[in-house]
């Protein structure tokens, strides 16, 4: 892609840099200073999980803040159903097999897969355990730029060798190759990189916190926070107060009629009723805002662009099946819109129109190039981006038509079948693996991904096929491969005895959370508050 242009924001602080200060002792910034940046990505969020995006029943007031006050984007994609690939793409801008991490670091892969005991048709290919070192990641070139750099939270892209302070951040706090909470979201939690607080002491509410101290020590000089929340991934965690508060919210809205459906082999949650789940997300967005109220007091607000999105959609099916991603079908691990859609929004004051939104399709590949852009910066010629810079978006231009990508050869736990996905013009094809079948949907009049339209349109199929095939050949992406030893028959009664009763139990058991006297253990997880 082209050199990226001066950013707009040189000339707009340039011009305001004496109103801009920070603090009542600070004689302001210098002329031309560039933004400070904070991207603050959820795990597991869904698209839906936000009362911003229309949700009854989950409270964020202090994310949907950032939609209100910068550009919402309603199409907005994470670059894989799945935690570890899109979490490189947004650091590298490119899509996971340029990238090579395809799947969640640690995911089994080849001839080990068999091992499982699945009997799967298909034996995924290998891919990359850690972030390459040969990447210039975001961090890297904001650091390179004279950004101080720091990451809090979930890094889930290598171990030592390639932890965060391996790819351009100066601090580290709570990185590690483990994509999830060891000991839980209340202290004393275990984890190497993240000293443990008092016990009961909240995980992202910490996180925030470590992120605060650190933009108020670099509050002269321009800073790139990356506050990657644990939350909402599994376990299911909260206050015994917070559960009460959406057990009662709950119970008002009346007793769901059908909280799980099957969908292809799997138990989907239809309905937002689980009130441990709630106050996860309740909890990450108090953390939130204390991020916010501290740029706000720091009177850095409006030279501080926010990003705020997710690594993959909700998950609906296995791993608790907390939410649900209706209208949008499916959810984490799923090659429909409920893995991929995410929230994805992005504050740059002065740049773009407070409440506004764009329905064009963007994508985790898009965030390096953009915040390059808007820090006034070029990419290095040795990182050859995807993306492409959304700042004519967040002006209120246009940016070229363009197809979007998705590859993901592996099994997902949470239901994921082997495919690859094209984005086109409104349309979305799913290619699988298993059986070579084609899936057509047409995005426009049916979100929900309820009618596929594949042997309605031949040609459009034929035609988009050819062009995701072009993509996959010129990515030299990895394919899964015929597994000799699959028996179909024991593969077809496998996936009968699951499915039969499943749906009665999950009903049972998430009835449970609703229960007045539910308490799942005797430390109620131990989240039980300190006393001050």
């Amino acid at each position: 892609m082209p050199a990226i242009r001066l950013s707009v924001w040189f000339l707009l602080v340039a011009a305001l840099g004496p109103t801009l200060g920070c603090g009542s002792s600070d004689p302001g910034p210098a002329q031309g200073k560039p933004p400070n940046i904070v991207f603050i990505l959820a795990d597991d969020l869904g698209w839906r999980d936000l009362s911003g995006e229309g949700s009854r029943y989950y409270e964020s007031p202090h994310i949907d803040r950032i939609a209100r006050e910068g550009m919402r984007f309603t199409r907005g994609y994470a670059t894989s159903s799945v935690c570890s690939p899109s979490r490189a793409s947004i650091l590298t801008g490119k899509y996971p097999p340029n990238h090579g991490i395809t799947t969640w670091i640690g995911e089994v892969s080849s001839e080990r897969w068999r091992h499982l005991g699945r009997n799967d048709s298909l034996l995924p290919p290998d891919y990359e355990r850690a972030l390459r070192a040969s990447e210039v990641t975001l961090a890297e070139a904001l650091h390179e730029a004279g950004y101080r750099t720091f990451f809090a939270g979930k890094w889930h892209l290598g171990g030592d060798g390639s932890l965060p302070t391996d790819h351009g951040f100066e601090v580290n706090l709570g990185g590690w190759e483990v994509g999830r909470p060891i000991g839980g979201y209340f202290a004393p939690w275990e984890n190497p990189k993240l000293p443990r607080g008092r016990d009961g002491e909240s995980l992202p509410i910490r996180l925030a916190q470590e992120a605060v101290k650190f933009i108020e020590s670099n509050r002269d000089r321009p800073f790139f926070v990356y506050l990657s929340f644990y939350s909402v991934h599994g376990p299911l965690q909260t206050t015994r107060e917070l559960w009460k508060k959406y057990r009662d919210k709950a119970q008002a809205a009346g007793p769901a009629s059908e909280r799980f459906r099957l969908d292809r082999g799997l138990a989907v949650r239809q309905v937002q009723d689980l009130p441990v789940f709630a106050g996860m997300i309740e909890s990450m967005d108090a953390a939130v805002g204390i991020v916010l109220e501290a740029l706000d007091q720091l009177r850095l607000a409006d030279r501080t662009i926010v990003v705020f999105s997710s690594d993959n959609g909700g998950v609906s099916s296995g791993g608790g099946s907390p939410t649900s991603n209706l209208p949008l079908r499916g959810g984490k691990g799923r090659q429909w819109e409920g893995g991929i859609r995410a929230p994805f929004y992005i504050k740059a004051a002065g740049i773009s129109e407070p409440g506004s939104s764009s329905d064009v399709p963007v994508s985790g590949i898009d965030f390096y190039p953009t915040l390059l852009d808007l820090a006034g910066l070029e990419l290095s010629p040795e990182q050859a981006v995807d993306g492409v810079s959304l700042v004519p978006l967040l002006e209120g231009a246009s940016i070229a038509d363009r197809p979007l990508f998705w590859h993901y050869p592996h099994y997902g736990n949470n239901g994921g079948e082997p495919s690859s996905i094209l984005i086109e013009a409104g349309w979305k094809l799913i290619h699988y693996y298993e059986d070579g079948r084609d899936e057509l949907y047409d995005l426009e009049n049916d979100e929900g991904e309820q009618r596929d339209l594949a042997k309605d349109e031949p040609a459009r199929v034929r035609a988009m096929r050819e062009r995701l095939d072009a993509w996959l050949r010129s990515t030299d992406a990895k394919l899964p491969t015929d597994d000799p030893r699959h028996d179909p028959e024991r593969l077809r009664e496998a996936r009968e005895l699951k499915r039969k009763n499943l749906v009665r139990t999950l009903e049972k058991q998430h009835a449970r959370y609703l229960d007045p006297d539910f308490q799942p253990n005797r430390r109620w997880w131990g989240s039980r508050q300190p006393e001050d």
